[in-house]
C-alpha cells in the first residue's frame, strides 16, 4: 500500500510534536557567538551540541527555560570566567583535555560542572587525582659514597657493602706509595643508594662521586 507524501509529512509532524525525534534530529550547523565574561568566542553549533545534556546544547536549542540574553552583536551572554572556558571549548572541538601551564585544573572543573559536560568532568577529576598522587610521592634522590681501598682489599670491601647500597663503579687511581718494594694499586669504589627526602647537605658527596665516575670512565 502506497503512502502519499502528505501522509508522510503529517506522521513526521506528529512524531516531532511527541518528542520522539528530538534526540535523533541532525544538528543544523552554523556559527555561534558567545560572550563569556566579556570575551567573545566563535564556534560552530555542532561543536556546542556535542553533549546533548549540556548547558551549551540547550542554549543552541533556544531552551525557553534558559535566560539566554544576547549582546548588541547577537552573542549569547554568559557570566563566567573566560580564562577557564577555552579548555572546555577545545575539548568539545577535538575531545582532548589540554590545560595550559599555570592554569588550575580546579578552575576547569568548575566550568565543566557549570556547563554540565559529563565526560569532561570525569576527565578533569582524573587529571586532578593523578596530579595529587604524584605530589604525594616521596622525593627520591640517589646518594653516592666513595670507599677507598687497596687492591688486596677489593674483595672484602665489595662484599661488605651493606643492604640498600648498590655498586656503581670501580676507579683505579694508581699507586700513592713509593716506599714499598712493590707498589700496590689504590682503588675508589663508588656505591649509591636511593634515599627519600634527603636534605641538601648530601648533594656535595653526590656531586663528588659523579665527578669520580666521570674521571674513572676516561682512564
Amino acid at each position: 500500500m502506497d503512502i502519499s507524501n502528505t501522509e508522510m509529512e503529517q506522521n513526521h509532524i506528529e512524531h516531532r510534536n511527541n518528542g520522539t525525534l528530538h534526540d535523533h534530529e541532525p544538528i543544523q550547523n552554523g556559527w555561534v557567538k558567545l560572550n563569556i565574561g566579556g570575551t567573545l568566542y566563535m564556534t560552530t553549533r555542532a561543536t556546542l551540541c556535542r553533549d546533548h545534556k549540556s548547558f551549551l546544547y540547550r542554549l543552541c536549542q533556544d531552551d525557553p527555560h534558559l535566560n539566554s540574553d544576547k549582546d548588541e552583536t547577537g552573542a549569547y551572554l554568559i557570566d563566567r570566567d573566560p580564562t577557564y572556558f577555552s579548555p572546555v571549548l577545545n575539548y568539545l572541538r577535538h575531545g582532548k583535555l589540554i590545560i595550559n601551564k599555570g592554569l588550575a585544573e580546579e578552575g576547569v572543573l568548575e566550568e565543566a560542572e557549570f556547563y554540565n559536560i559529563t565526560d569532561l568532568i570525569k576527565l578533569v577529576k582524573r587529571r586532578i587525582e593523578e596530579r595529587d598522587n604524584a605530589e604525594n610521592q616521596p622525593h627520591v634522590k640517589h646518594v653516592y659514597r666513595v670507599l677507598s681501598c687497596l687492591e688486596t682489599e677489593l674483595t672484602t670491601t665489595v662484599s661488605s657493602i651493606s643492604d640498600g647500597w648498590k655498586f656503581e663503579q670501580l676507579v683505579n687511581i694508581g699507586s700513592s706509595y713509593n716506599y714499598r718494594s712493590e707498589d700496590e694499586a689504590e682503588f675508589l669504589c663508588v656505591v649509591s643508594k636511593e634515599c627519600p627526602n634527603v636534605s641538601n647537605h648530601d648533594d656535595l658527596p653526590t656531586d663528588k662521586a659523579k665527578v669520580l665516575q666521570q674521571k674513572g670512565s676516561r682512564m
